[in-house]
């Protein structure tokens, strides 16, 4: 697999089947048996340090109001708190929280968390900003309201972004290149080209998508 500067890939495959483990492996959290990976043409197999995480869960720290929060990675990098106040805020309005920095965690709904720790992963400034399932755990109304927002979000920013997704609708709506994989040990099964596909034509790589989630992990590409 390859993913251009600026590009957003996503990954779909069956439960199980690995995608998780990949973004791990990516983040350094993991060392893969074989294979490398490479960041800008350096082997950067193993190591931390370039790539930022959203997982599913927003993980922010409940004791913190949201300024707090979402400042942490300018923080970490040495940033003076009240430096790392102001950058954060120049971000609030596009990323929905505007009003809500004083707020904690456990006052904000599921959808204002994600928006939080979306933004919270994007100031990490990081080579790639991967994703897991960050919508998940939202109703259908709200994670079909966040799609949209990342859609303009990623639109104006423009960051690297490699997201795992069991939501077929969504990969298409959101990524430029969709990789298939299939069962458990992982091989990719197809990869799909969607950034200037019309309507029509994203039907036709759902049906496609569908069926190669349904057949056996035979042909490998």
């Amino acid at each position: 697999m390859s993913i251009d500067c600026r590009q957003f890939v996503a990954i779909l495959g069956p439960s199980g089947c690995g995608k998780s483990t990949l973004l791990n492996i990516v983040a350094g959290l993991l060392t893969p048996d074989k294979g490398r990976i490479e960041l800008n043409g350096e082997d950067w197999t193993g190591r931390t340090g370039r790539v930022s995480y959203m997982q599913q869960k927003d993980l922010l720290l409940p004791w913190l109001p949201i300024l707090d929060n979402v400042s942490i990675p300018l923080v970490l990098r040495g940033v003076r708190k009240r430096e790392a106040h102001d950058t954060a805020r120049k971000y609030l309005q596009d990323f929905g929280l505007d009003g809500f920095e004083s707020y904690y965690p456990r006052q904000l709904s599921g959808g204002m968390r994600q928006r939080a720790a979306l933004l919270r992963t994007y100031l990490f400034t990081s080579d790639i900003m991967l994703m897991d399932e960050p919508f998940a755990g939202l109703d259908a109304i709200t994670r079909r309201k966040m799609q949209l927002w990342l859609k303009d979000l990623c639109a104006k920013y423009q960051p690297t972004v490699l997201l795992v997704t069991h939501d077929i609708d969504e990969a298409l709506l959101l990524a430029d290149t969709v990789y298939v994989f299939s069962a458990r040990p992982a091989r990719i099964k197809l990869r799909l080209d969607v950034l200037h596909a019309d309507s029509g034509q994203r039907e036709q790589q759902k049906r496609d998508i569908l069926s190669v989630l349904e057949a056996p992990a035979t042909t490998v590409y």
